[in-house]
């Protein structure tokens, strides 16, 4: 694979949209189960995750990453600061901050979903959207990039994985710094 990745702007986005496919991938999430509160997100449907995720797009900035393979989007990760992704932050969520203010801290990015073409899996990409995410963060400014992945089982279709692999983080340099849910540590690397 000829691996190139560029931020998600509004020129991307049929890029963004051809990754997602009709329904939205992940059952219509368009990447908004960070974005909207619960309830929201119920009573959402795809076309309406949709719509919100497109709004984002063109407000800026980039919400994210998209990873191409000869021209086609064949992988997505949600990098930003924490504040875009505020149901990431909820006290009751193993990704909580760990100070704080930290919730709302612009400095304090965070990589919060992977999405990856099922052809493309298994091939080393979430490692390179992992570096063009450090690489993107550094550059906007960001103090931190956390994380908070799954300790893969075994099998490499765990459920859960959108969220990413602690062994990809661990490899990036990122550091365990609590772990308030068994199996998903709350990562952080300083930049």
């Amino acid at each position: 694979m000829a691996i190139s990745t560029e931020l998600l702007t509004p020129a991307r986005w049929p890029d963004f949209e051809d990754l997602f496919g009709k329904q939205g991938a992940c059952y219509g999430c368009w990447c908004t189960a960070f974005r909207l509160p619960p309830a929201t997100r119920r009573e959402n449907n795809h076309e309406r995750n949709k719509d919100h995720m497109r709004r984002r797009v063109e407000e800026g900035p980039p919400p994210g990453i998209l990873a191409f393979d000869e021209g086609r989007a064949v992988g997505w990760m949600q990098v930003g600061p924490r504040p875009d992704v505020p149901q990431w932050n909820n006290p009751g969520r193993a990704s909580a901050p760990l100070g704080e203010g930290e919730a709302d801290d612009p400095s304090i990015w965070a990589i919060s979903c992977f999405f990856v073409r099922s052809g493309a899996r298994g091939k080393g990409l979430t490692h390179r959207l992992v570096s063009a995410g450090i690489d993107h963060a550094r550059h906007s400014g960001a103090r931190y990039l956390e994380v908070c992945p799954m300790d893969e089982s075994k099998s490499s279709r765990s459920t859960g994985l959108f969220v990413g692999s602690s062994r990809v983080f661990e490899k990036a340099g990122f550091a365990r710094m609590a772990e308030r849910k068994v199996g998903r540590p709350l990562m952080r690397l300083v930049l």
